[in-house]
């Protein structure tokens, strides 16, 4: 999941109560939702060596052991070492279904940068380490120990409950193996009143529950290459159009390109809500970014701290540089990947337009790498709201809801694209200044997990019956 957390330290946790200890499943449900975790995470879904069909089968057979029927559990793989899972848990079809979506896949992670094996379940310090324990293997772990246990029990929702663990998320369907295959050859599988997605959890600091929030919208996820040609040469015979130069000179252009602020229905709630939680300067510059006369001084300083910025507006930055073919030779070409996170509403072409301005260089070729796809923000259902208040009250009392904009991007775009509404809402409580998904030694507290699999299989109940 390419989930940038949209929250910063914020200096209103030490106002907020300590939480009461949360409800606790029985121990026994524990060691099954630790089991199937376990067996998930170690089960190596990356792309390049991984087999997300294997694990996608895996979850399956857990699934019909628990006694859902095979009829209504069924793996599907678009190519070698593919797969994706569609699994129903059948109620009485008074209402709509919901569907319970995670992505199985992982980012690649390589034993040499890790302190311990990225693909094996490790328990220490209070945490659960390894590659997808946050991204997205605790949400997916979650869904199938929560109908599996709904199954033991012979609970009977009063609408159909429908599982889709899908594939290559990490690199946004681009072989159309995962989420996009499934709407086009099994769209009648996915038919939903709404989903259920990654992309919010619950933010804690210093050991503080901050607030529940719940993703109504994402960024659009989009890349170009800048590149720069040039004939070359001889190294002992340097010139001034190096193509390094530049492409260099190109790109502290770029660093001074600010995108304008512009607030949606979900960013400019999340800033209201915040500002009467928040206090000092802080609480008063979210005040004024929403208001009718922002203070640019306020819009300053709120855009100096990078996950407020990202809120604000679109963001384009360089990840990746080359240039170059030999030690003793001019480079014939030098580019480098800038990746722009672009907020709904607004183009790839509209962005592409606004860099090459900025670069002001005929020399400097802007050229998109893919395109993605973006959807228009899922309206909150009142239900749904009313019963995250509700169960987030049991959990974490006094905890708000917090509407968010993910400045990463989900697999919940290409729901929201075929009319399903998809809320980010996972219900995992970890610490805004601890965020390790795609990175080196990714964990989550081994308490947060629990609770978030109590507090997932509590609020779709809620919803379900």
């Amino acid at each position: 999941m390419k989930r940038a957390l949209a929250i910063a330290a914020v200096s209103f946790a030490t106002l907020l109560p300590a939480a009461a200890a949360p409800p606790q499943p029985p121990a026994e449900e524990q060691k099954l939702e630790r089991d199937i975790y376990k067996e998930l995470v170690e089960t190596n879904t990356s792309q390049s060596v991984g087999d997300t069909a294997a694990a996608a089968k895996e979850m399956a057979a857990r699934l019909i052991a628990a006694g859902i029927p095979k009829a209504d559990v069924q793996v599907f793989e678009p190519a070698a070492k593919r797969g994706d899972l569609v699994a129903r848990l059948r109620g009485t079809g008074k209402r709509k279904p919901i569907l319970l979506m995670a992505h199985i896949d992982v980012v690649e992670a390589k034993r040499e940068d890790w302190t311990t094996d990225p693909y094996k379940l490790v328990e220490k310090d209070g945490y659960f380490y390894g590659r997808g324990t946050s991204d997205d293997k605790y949400m997916a772990s979650a869904w199938v120990s929560m109908l599996s246990r709904m199954a033991r029990e012979h609970y009977k929702p009063d609408r159909d409950l429908i599982l889709v663990l899908e594939t290559d998320e990490e690199i946004s369907d681009s072989h159309t193996y995962g989420i996009q295959w499934l709407i086009k050859n099994h769209k009648d599988l996915l038919q939903a009143e709404f989903a259920i997605n990654e992309g919010a959890e619950v933010a804690m600091h210093d050991g503080k529950v901050l607030w529940n929030g719940i993703q109504t919208t994402e960024k659009l996820f989009q890349s170009y290459w800048l590149e720069v040609k040039n004939p070359g040469g001889h190294s002992s015979l340097p010139r001034k159009d190096n193509a390094i130069y530049e492409l260099a000179d190109a790109l502290a252009r770029l660093e001074q390109l600010q995108f304008p602020v512009e607030l949606n229905a979900t960013t400019r709630a999340y800033f209201e809500k915040l500002a009467t939680i928040e206090h000092g300067q802080l609480a008063s510059d979210m005040a004024s970014v929403v208001s009718a006369k922002p203070d640019p001084k306020a819009i300053e300083r709120l855009s100096a701290l990078p996950p407020y910025n990202a809120q604000l507006r679109t963001t384009c930055t360089p990840t990746r540089l080359e240039g170059g073919h030999a030690d003793n030779a001019l480079p014939q070409v030098a580019r480098a990947m800038v990746n722009c996170r672009i907020l709904p509403g607004h183009s790839p072409d509209e962005v592409q337009k606004q860099l090459e301005k900025a670069l002001a260089d005929a020399k400097i070729v802007v050229t998109p790498a893919g395109k993605d796809v973006t959807s228009a923000p899922a309206q909150v259902d009142p239900e749904f709201l009313a019963a995250v208040t509700a169960v987030s009250a049991k959990f974490w009392p006094g905890v708000p809801a917090l509407p968010s904009m993910s400045t990463g991007a989900t697999d919940g775009r290409f729901l929201r694209n075929i009319g399903i509404p998809c809320y980010g809402h996972g219900g995992l409580a970890a610490d805004i200044d601890d965020f390790r998904a795609h990175g080196k030694d990714e964990r989550v507290p081994v308490q947060s997990f629990f609770d978030g699999q109590e507090y997932l299989y509590e609020l779709v109940k809620q919803l379900s019956s």
